[in-house]
């Protein structure tokens, strides 16, 4: 059994963390929300605060019309939603082999100012039995790129349409775990580099358990 990170989070000593989930589905009970609401559940457990952000609420515009009023408005409150965030979950079912495209323009209006030093985990959710490898891949590149740091677990999940309960549990309990694993890493190295503790953020870094999907065996340092 892989090891959770460390809880070393003081419910009083000053530093608060917030942590973000966006799920790249509109739909209100997809497979997708649900595993990125199971994720929060472990950055919660971890001691940050956490808030699932509904990309259906913003109504963001498509990607070169984020100027032009009202879809200016939603655009700048995304933004700021993000920048007030110290890590993120993003999640996403897998279509045709890439992570959607709901997702992907929420990203496109985005940039490092949003990204960068931050914490992010990923979810992939797929249909078929092989599960989300080619989106959580994807959306490593993406986070690299955007010069966040993309926590070493993943998770990827297959068979979307029996993966949850109707309570919106996983059916699977080491699916649960391994949501929950995600949202503590996020949470627990968004708290290290909050408060600048660098020794002790390299050492449980380097030091923190992988999947067999994670797409690159050795994160680059950004």
């Amino acid at each position: 059994m892989k090891s959770e990170p460390r809880r070393i989070i003081k419910e009083n000593d000053g530093v608060v963390t917030r942590v973000v989930g966006l799920a790249g589905s509109l739909r209100a009970e997809s497979a997708t929300r649900m595993a990125v609401r199971c994720a929060l559940r472990g950055a919660e457990e971890e001691g940050a605060r956490v808030e699932l952000l509904d990309l259906a609420a913003y109504d963001l515009p498509f990607l070169g019309r984020e100027r032009e009023e009202p879809g200016a408005r939603a655009v700048a409150r995304f933004r700021a939603d993000l920048r007030a965030a110290d890590g993120m979950i993003l999640g996403s079912p897998e279509i045709h082999g890439s992570f959607s495209g709901v997702l992907k323009n929420a990203l496109d209006l985005t940039g490092s100012d949003e990204f960068e030093g931050k914490m992010v985990g990923l979810v992939g959710v797929a249909g078929g039995q092989i599960g989300a490898v080619e989106t959580l891949s994807q959306l490593r590149t993406v986070g690299r790129s955007l010069h966040a740091w993309v926590v070493p677990d993943q998770v990827s999940i297959g068979d979307s349409s029996s993966a949850f309960n109707q309570r919106g549990e996983p059916a699977r309990p080491e699916i649960g775990t391994r949501l929950r694993t995600v949202g503590r890493q996020v949470a627990h190295f968004a708290y290290l580099h909050k408060c600048e503790n660098h020794i002790q953020f390299v050492k449980e870094w380097e030091g923190a358990p992988r999947t067999s999907e994670a797409a690159n065996p050795k994160p680059v340092a950004r």
